[in-house]
């Protein structure tokens, strides 16, 4: 074997280990540091798939500037970037997904512990103004305690306030009938969409909307019926059918859905001590000319914006409103 086929051993301070899993846009290997031994995930971007799919070097700058944005004992930590490498927070429980597969369906307060983490990680999110866009079991790690951990924001974007966004992403199963209809939709609406699917494929063992036809399944979701089933409580199905509205403006809030007697039966996890966001105030004040705005911070501004062009982004950066 030749040097530069040779698989590398380390990246930085970092042994690689045993592969845990591949996605699209390349492979996440387990990495041991050096001198402590402790334990992350190194995320792998395939110089091949960037240099093919332009979609794919989107979305890995847009996971790494979202990622370095947040910080929630909810989320998965993104601890540095080494070239074409990430360096994750190691979540060595796998995914909710392979959980629930194995556990075929869970108990009302099992399913409400995981859900009130996923709300109360996504509120956290969505006051910072971003949304995931990709909510579904494989992108919900467990940790040891099975604690949630939402992983993957290749597909998140930054939603400033009063705008909507554009762009259609996501798994079919868990789109939201405003992005299936291709329509300009409120990122913070279609993700509840989503968790309400995440909560009915957790209480039941499978899915609202389910078909081997992607034409099919898509009508399912425009159409938006389903059958709950007869197990479920009263609270819970009613629960499920106000998030699972076709209509954006009648489906439940973040603020209606953790108020909600079901999601408040057992006390949600108290995380009073995490500092609020920036208010619009602080973050507001404009930029006073074109020049003096950083291009590398311009860059990635563009990446948070998914759907403005880069005059609209300086144009909101001079704006004084």
């Amino acid at each position: 074997m030749s040097p530069g086929n040779r698989r590398r051993k380390d990246v930085g301070d970092y042994w690689l280990g045993k592969t845990l899993g591949r996605g699209s846009s390349g492979r996440v290997k387990i990495g041991i540091h050096k001198v402590t031994g402790e334990k992350v995930a190194i995320k792998i971007i395939a110089k091949s798939h960037l240099a093919a799919n332009a979609s794919v070097e989107k979305a890995v700058k847009r996971e790494i500037a979202v990622m370095k944005l947040i910080s929630h004992p909810n989320i998965m930590s993104l601890i540095d970037v080494i070239d074409l490498y990430l360096v994750l927070e190691y979540v060595q429980g796998g995914e909710l997904f392979e959980y629930l597969v194995s556990q075929g369906r869970l108990s009302e307060a099992e399913a409400r512990k995981y859900f009130q983490q996923i709300i109360i990680g996504l509120d956290y999110c969505h006051r910072h103004l971003i949304c995931h866009r990709d909510l579904k079991p494989e992108n919900l790690l467990l940790d040891r305690e099975k604690n949630i951990k939402i992983a993957d924001f290749g597909m998140a974007s930054l939603q400033p306030t009063g705008q909507m966004l554009e762009t259609s992403c996501g798994s079919p199963h868990y789109a939201s009938p405003e992005i299936v209809n291709g329509i300009p939709y409120d990122g913070s609406a279609s993700d509840i969409w989503s968790c309400g699917i995440i909560l009915y494929a957790l209480l039941s063992g499978h899915l609202p909307f389910d078909d081997d036809n992607i034409r099919q399944l898509l009508n399912k979701v425009k159409v938006g019926k389903y059958k709950i089933p007869d197990h479920l409580s009263d609270e819970a199905r009613d629960l499920i059918t106000k998030i699972l509205v076709i209509n954006p403006a009648k489906r439940l809030t973040m603020k209606q859905v953790q108020s909600h007697p079901w999601f408040t039966k057992d006390p949600p996890p108290n995380l009073t001590t995490l500092p609020d966001p920036p208010t619009a105030t602080e973050i507001g004040r404009p930029v006073a000319n074109a020049a003096e705005i950083d291009d590398r911070i311009l860059e990635t501004l563009k990446v948070l914006w998914t759907d403005l062009s880069t005059e609209k982004v300086v144009g909101a950066l001079l704006n004084s409103e």
